[in-house]
């Protein structure tokens, strides 16, 4: 059972250094109690750098990336990288892909968007072959992957790897080739009447272990909530037009994502919290949408490292799995 944050937790432009500034935000989280941050990648920052740097920076967090897209970097180059923020935390790194949104990626990289499940499942299938050590000489309709030398890293062997999938074809794609499934906006009824099972029903059959899953939940401890929810309600509203997310909304029987954001007291947040383990998330990620200061930010990392410290969530969490 583990509770995390992502991270940024709020805008760094301000900062002077915003490597210096996630690494600060990473060595508070750990204070709280927290036990692992998870970084984003947009057009930035380099998300496996980050986690590297911080995990390097701040010994015995867990570090983790939620999601890097598998467009347009090739499963090799993702496979090094990993790799190598694996070895530079001594085994606390978990990579986690996901197939990005096409209207987003395509005009940006100028290049044509791949078949979206095929290039999951062959992406997947090579980089499950060199995190495992093995030898690979793939040959697939969007993915080749002929190395002529090793591509292993000394240290950098056994990285966990989760997919961002929520649909059916993905999650089992996720369940026969990765450790896991890292979800966003996806409730409490959609992982525990859809994502949870078949993603357990998957991973079993292709004889793999109990399958992590990674919930990454909208959540602000404070006490302005109306305030909070208008402020998320723009942050989340253009997930409510990806097909991916209109799916699990509806499944939550919510017609705007903010109505899935954990906003209000400590008490408001912590049950939100405890439906998700109950629901069947091995982990949950704490995400900030809406949140407008370092009181805010500070005041909900404090509730999520007393949860996470708390034995009956590890139970909780032990019976789903």
């Amino acid at each position: 059972m583990s509770i995390g944050v992502a991270l940024p937790a709020g805008d760094t432009a301000g900062a002077r250094n915003a490597v210096d500034e996630l690494i600060d935000q990473t060595r508070q989280a750990h204070d709280f109690g927290l036990t692992s941050v998870w970084f984003s990648q947009l057009f930035d920052h380099d998300a496996i750098t980050l986690a590297a740097l911080a995990g390097r920076a701040v010994p015995g967090i867990a570090v983790g990336t939620a999601v890097v897209p598998l467009y347009p970097r090739h499963p090799l180059v993702l496979a090094s990288l990993a790799q190598t923020a694996q070895a530079a935390t001594g085994g606390r790194f978990t990579l986690g892909v996901g197939l990005g949104v096409r209207g987003l990626l395509e005009p940006a990289y100028g290049a044509a968007y791949p078949a979206p499940i095929r290039h999951l499942r062959e992406s997947l299938t090579v980089l499950r072959q060199v995190l495992d050590g093995e030898r690979t000489s793939f040959a697939g309709r969007t993915v080749t992957a002929r190395p002529p030398l090793s591509t292993s890293v000394a240290g950098g062997g056994g990285a966990p790897l989760l997919v961002a999938a929520m649909g059916p074809q993905a999650l089992r794609a996720a369940g026969e080739l990765a450790d896991g499934t890292v979800t966003y906006l996806a409730g409490p009824r959609s992982l525990e009447g859809g994502i949870g099972p078949e993603l357990r029903e998957a991973a079993a059959s292709a004889g793999r272990p109990a399958p992590r899953i990674v919930a990454a939940v909208p959540a602000v401890v404070t006490d302005d909530a109306d305030i909070v929810r208008q402020t998320a309600a723009v942050h989340l509203g253009p997930y409510a037009s990806i097909p991916s997310y209109q799916r699990v909304l509806a499944a939550e029987g919510a017609s705007h994502p903010v109505e899935l954001a954990l906003i209000g007291d400590e008490r408001t947040v912590e049950a939100g919290i405890r439906r998700y383990f109950d629901a069947g998330a091995t982990e949950v990620v704490v995400v900030h949408a809406g949140m407008r200061s370092s009181r805010e930010r500070l005041r909900t990392w404090a509730l999520a490292g007393r949860l996470a410290a708390d034995p009956t969530l590890a139970r909780a969490a032990s019976r789903v799995s």
